[in-house]
């Protein structure tokens, strides 16, 4: 993971404290990180979600001894649950979901092995909160939801950043009373305390007044087998205000259509979900350094001459 990032320096100053070493590469490349595993028999790796998936990709093309591995973990973004069931095949070891934002320093919540969960209703939690850290669910006002209701995301606890340096504006709309940090994200909570997230609020698409979570869609999309890399927008759309669209990155010499990847998803989510278009795109979809999906970018030629992009 790049240093500028929460999730490459928190390894550089962690693991000296422990006695570790940090094998750190130039770069990101997939091939390249498998032979580093073998290499210096790695023990853990982290990953953002389209990494992990491009090392899936690539040990199931070119298998390697993974043996060493004793836990991957990932986060930084939604990870689709079919790349889940890849990382467990392919790497064999323990997946940890990671959760949090540069503000919480950065961890807010953790999920030891999920592998163990990939077929049960824990499958699509980011974990519980560590010691010392709360998590909350709240409405538009700041007020508290009922139990498994959905809201955004706000965390309290010491690891949570006091503000944005001379910038008193964006912190007073950071928080809301009581310390609690507005992540901006959409989830919801159970009883035991395990973290559903839904989507980023910003994310949402609101098509026919319908709330449609991006990470959904994508789920289903991430299903069908022809697909490598698969990213959920809304585009204006004159009769329900928002339409759900797909962009969609195909494997190599692996063929799918418009119509086949619309139906494919009709048969796993509600219809007002499902995409209503698709565009194909032979180049990887444009991420950022951490590797994140830079959904910005996509949206744009869509809103292009649009005031704001909500319609």
């Amino acid at each position: 993971a790049p240093m500028f990032h929460a999730a490459g320096i928190y390894s550089a100053l962690a693991l000296p404290l422990v006695g570790g070493t940090n094998v750190i590469l130039p770069g990101f490349a997939p091939d390249a990180t498998l032979d580093a595993i073998v290499s210096e028999k790695i023990t853990g790796a982290i990953a953002v979600p389209t990494m992990l998936a491009a090392m899936c990709e690539t040990q199931a093309a070119e298998p390697r001894d993974m043996s060493s591995l004793r836990w991957i973990s990932h986060g930084a973004s939604p990870i689709a649950l079919e790349v889940l069931r890849r990382a467990d095949q392919h790497f064999g070891c323990e997946l940890i979901h990671l959760y949090g934002t540069t503000e919480t320093a950065p961890l807010a919540a953790v999920f030891r092995h999920e592998e163990q969960h990939l077929d049960d209703d824990l499958a699509k939690s980011c974990g519980q909160a560590p010691s010392g850290i709360e998590i909350r669910i709240v409405d538009s006002s700041g007020g508290p939801v009922a139990l498994g209701d959905v809201g955004e995301v706000v965390v309290r606890g010491p690891n949570v950043m006091r503000g944005y340096w001379n910038k008193p504006e964006q912190t007073s709309e950071a928080f809301i009373d009581g310390g609690w940090y507005r992540t901006g994200d959409v989830g919801r909570l159970d009883a035991a305390g395990y973290l559903f997230l839904v989507d980023r609020a910003k994310d949402m698409i609101v098509s026919g007044g319908e709330n449609v979570y991006c990470t959904e869609v994508e789920d289903a999309i991430y299903t069908h087998p022809s697909v490598l890399e698969a990213a959920v927008i809304g585009v204006p759309d004159e009769r329900w205000g928002e339409a759900v669209h797909a962009v969609i990155v195909l494997r190599d010499d692996a063929a799918a259509s418009e119509p086949e990847l619309i139906d494919h998803c009709r048969d796993l989510i509600a219809s007002y979900k499902v995409p209503k278009s698709v565009t194909f795109s032979t180049e990887p979809l444009p991420k950022s350094g951490p590797g994140k999906i830079l959904k910005r970018v996509l949206r744009e030629p869509f809103w292009d001459g649009h005031e704001q992009a909500i319609n």
